[in-house]
């Protein structure tokens, strides 16, 4: 039996589907690369905005075409849809099999029994699944990074994000499993561990049998740094109300850990972050940076902001814009807010702010912060980096491209090196989002 895997989403996305065919190639499943080989069809799915739900719905019209050319064919919808859908899902013809974040382990007894018993859901949410002894099967075909996920679920409830409906309460793994995982990754030849949760720095490990030796996020970080020097670390997401300077003199003290700090602000107004839910004001956020630059000056802070969340004024806006250009992030991920059902703010609080208007809000943060983009790449032109070369540049096969310990992208003639290796580059020219450069 062969299945092909398509993922949709955020990293931890990727590294579900890598534990999902882990557990399906123990039942006799064999990973294969086109849709048109596969016995079972398995989509990974997000529902954090809409167009990620519309892009799957587009998906199911080709695999329904599939399953009438060749009979006996399974479709699966997997993840964070899977769970908000659920038996909707399964009125759709091109669908089979109904699997949440948490029912992964339950997927061959699922694929079995469709032909027995028809169409087959299992979204049960769990508190203690981590899937913790699952080594994952890496997809990546360069072999260069890897992704750990250290925790699952997020206890946060900020009022526009459906994360905890469908990825369910935080539970943190075993810090042993994740430093054998580690070492693994290690010994296989990979260059770069991504560490992964929702809020990576509410990780808290209890020891069971004695309860009071607990593990933090900055323990955590500073025995993976430990294992190997010459293995970049990385790690996504942090979350403003939570990250402590503990994590930062890690980050100090070890040159491996990459100096970038994800850190999502959503707005700059405080009315909104009440709103939100998001637990921490403008000027607490403003501190964190502060500490950010005094502890680390050479890191790189990247955030993700929506722009016309209910009730958003024009005073809301400006107070994002000016936050912008007080922090002055390297880059950032900016949407316009998408409603989604089941959350506080689909309940309590209208999606009030005109379409034409979240557009041209959002477009102008996105023209801010290119100018702003491209002023920290400019500063980079002259300089020379370490770079870890991923593999080869989209738009020219003669060219590589790598990523600096900040997490700029870097492009350069591949002079006879390949992906894995490090290279010290001299920047020659930039983009606001590329640094063109040369072998040093």
């Amino acid at each position: 039996m062969k299945v092909y895997i398509e993922t949709y989403g955020c990293q931890m996305n990727v590294n579900d589907s890598e534990v999902v065919l882990s557990i399906l190639q123990q039942a006799g499943y064999t990973r294969c690369q086109r849709m048109e080989e596969a016995d079972l069809i398995l989509i990974n799915t997000c529902s954090v905005r809409d167009n990620a739900e519309q892009r799957v719905l587009g998906r199911l019209d080709v695999f329904r075409q599939e399953k009438k050319r060749r009979k006996g064919v399974i479709v699966g919808i997997l993840g964070c849809m899977a769970e908000r859908l659920k038996e909707k899902l399964l009125e759709n013809a091109a669908v089979d099999i109904v699997a949440g974040p948490d029912a992964y382990r339950d997927l061959p007894r699922l694929a079995a029994a469709v032909a027995v018993d028809g169409k087959q859901i299992n979204t049960l949410l769990s508190h203690e699944e981590t899937y913790a002894d699952i080594a994952p099967v890496r997809m990546d075909r360069e072999g260069v990074t890897a992704f750990i996920s250290i925790m699952r679920g997020c206890n946060n409830v900020c009022s526009y994000c459906i994360v905890p409906f469908v990825r369910g309460a935080e539970r943190s793994r075993d810090p042993q499993s994740i430093l054998r995982e580690a070492q693994t990754l290690i010994a296989e030849g990979y260059k770069e561990i991504n560490l992964l949760g929702q809020n990576v720095d509410s990780y808290r490990w209890r020891d069971p049998e004695d309860p009071a030796r607990c593990v933090d996020f900055a323990s955590l970080l500073e025995q993976v740094a430990r294992l190997d020097a010459g293995i970049r670390i990385r790690f996504a997401t942090s979350h403003p109300k939570d990250m402590g300077d503990s994590v930062l003199h890690v980050m100090a003290r070890y040159p491996n850990i990459c100096r970038h700090i994800h850190l999502p602000v959503q707005s700059g107004s405080d009315t909104m972050l009440e709103k939100m839910n998001r637990k921490y004001t403008r000027a607490h956020y403003l501190e964190r940076i502060a500490h950010i630059r005094e502890i680390l000056p050479d890191c790189a802070v990247t955030t993700d902001v929506i722009a016309g969340f209910s009730g958003e004024t024009d005073e809301d806006h400006a107070l994002t814009m000016s936050l912008f250009r007080e922090v002055r992030y390297d880059s950032a991920f900016m949407f316009q807010y998408s409603e989604r059902p089941g959350t506080r703010a689909s309940r309590h609080y209208p999606d009030d702010v005109p379409a034409a208007v979240k557009t041209a809000r959002l477009n102008e943060i996105i023209a801010l912060q290119n100018e702003i983009s491209l002023e920290s790449n400019q500063r980079c032109v002259g300089r020379r980096y370490e770079v870890l070369i991923e593999g080869p540049s989209k738009r020219d096969a003669a060219e590589l491209m790598g990523r600096t310990s900040q997490n700029k992208t870097c492009v350069f003639p591949a002079e006879g090196h390949k992906a894995g290796e490090y290279v010290t580059v001299e920047v020659l020219s930039c983009t606001s989002a590329t640094l063109r450069c040369k072998i040093a």
